[in-house]
Order: C-alpha cells, then sequence, then structure tokens
C-alpha cells in the first residue's frame, strides 16, 4: 500500500519558496495535523539545512516519526545528526542499485537503515511501498523543494498538498518554485480538489487541496 503523502509548504502569493519571510513556529504549528508516521525529504534540502550548526541534548522521542531522505547519489552523511533526535526516531536512507556501496556502509554504520528502490534514480512509488510495508508507515509528510515535489505529483503519488500562503511577493526568475516538472508545462492541468481555506495570523492563508493520486 502506497501511505498517504501530503506536501507540506510555506509559498509566496506567486509560489515562490526563495527569500520568504516565515513565521517558523506558525507553519510547524501545523504539522501535527496529520500525525504523520514519516516525513519524506531529499538529500538536496538535508545539504542546505546547516546541519553542521545545528546540535541537541542527545535525546530522542520514540514516538516521533521516521526521517526518509531521497539520496540515490549517496549524498547525505548527516544521519548521526538527525535520527534519532526529538524530531525523528529513526533515519531511512532511500537509495538505488548504483548507489556506492562505501556510503551506503556508512549510512548504516550511522544507526540509519536503507531501501533500495531503483536503478538511475530512487522508484518513489517501490520506496513508498517498501516504508510501509517495513515499518507501517500510513502518512508521510513531504519537506523539501520543489524538485521532489515535482517528481512526487508527476508520478501520481500524492495525496494532498498544504499551502501557507505568506502575504509577500517574490518576483524574479529562480527556479525556486513549490512544483518543477518542465514535463508537464504544455500537458494538462492538475485538478485538485479545494478542502480548506484558514486566515491565520498575519495574513498568510493556509490553503489544504485534496488531489486524485494513482493507487
Amino acid at each position: 500500500m502506497i501511505p498517504y503523502v501530503v506536501i507540506h509548504t510555506a509559498v509566496s502569493v506567486d509560489c515562490r519558496m526563495d527569500r520568504l519571510d516565515v513565521d517558523m513556529e506558525q507553519y510547524y504549528s501545523l504539522i501535527p495535523t496529520w500525525k504523520e508516521d514519516c516525513t519524506l525529504s531529499s538529500s538536496q534540502t538535508m545539504l542546505q539545512a546547516g546541519l553542521e550548526e545545528w546540535e541537541h541534548d542527545g535525546s530522542s522521542d520514540p514516538s516521533a516519526p521516521l526521517l526518509a531522505v531521497v539520496d540515490g547519489r549517496g549524498r547525505f552523511n548527516g544521519w548521526k545528526k538527525v535520527a534519532p533526535s526529538p524530531f525523528w526516531r529513526k533515519g531511512v536512507a532511500l537509495s538505488t542499485t548504483r548507489t556506492p556501496k562505501e556510503h551506503l556502509e556508512l549510512v548504516r554504520g550511522s544507526g540509519a537503515d536503507v531501501i533500495v528502490a531503483g536503478d538511475e534514480h530512487v522508484d518513489l512509488r517501490a520506496a513508498l511501498e517498501e516504508l510501509n510495508v517495513r515499518y507501517g508507515v500510513g502518512t508521510v509528510r513531504v519537506d523539501s523543494g520543489g524538485t521532489l515535489n515535482g517528481v512526487l505529483l508527476r508520478a501520481g503519488l500524492v495525496s494532498e498538498v498544504s499551502m501557507v500562503m505568506q502575504p509577500q511577493l517574490i518576483g524574479g526568475r529562480s527556479p525556486s518554485s513549490f512544483f518543477i516538472a518542465d514535463d508537464l508545462g504544455g500537458g494538462a492541468a492538475m485538478d485538485a480538489e479545494l478542502m480548506s481555506v484558514e486566515r491565520l495570523d498575519g495574513g498568510s492563508v493556509w490553503l489544504r487541496y485534496r488531489l486524485k493520486r494513482d493507487q
């Protein structure tokens, strides 16, 4: 079974994700809505998270979700920093048959597990199914950028899109949009059903949409 996958993100009015002034306390206060079993991120997002400056007291929460990182090229080595921690109980690297074996040994040595799915790229459908089978994951929250969002949406794996729209306009031409999928540029639009709209403090608006996904 493929888990319920929700993309939760903050965007500007023009759906950009960079240079935003986000009330992070407000943003993260919404996350318990889904009671997630697993947070899904990309290696690029984790590499940009500034983990070298992140410290915690060594405590962990066994009721916290898993952290799964899409890392087919074997780039992320910060597992000891993030899992186990107060935020994630365990780490899972989503890799491919071509991910360097030396890297996978380092991942396992750091206490994280490995799921091998796909050859050239991580097969996200297979990886999500394995997260369900191996760990009983029923709900996944995606915490990443537009590239992973685009891959998941393009593959029909997303059940819900949650957007906290900030009262800001960014402009410019950088590729930091919520949904990057160039091959859909000339195709049919993806239909979404509005689930709810909520006005938040500070002028932000929380939009939730249901998507029809592939089974």
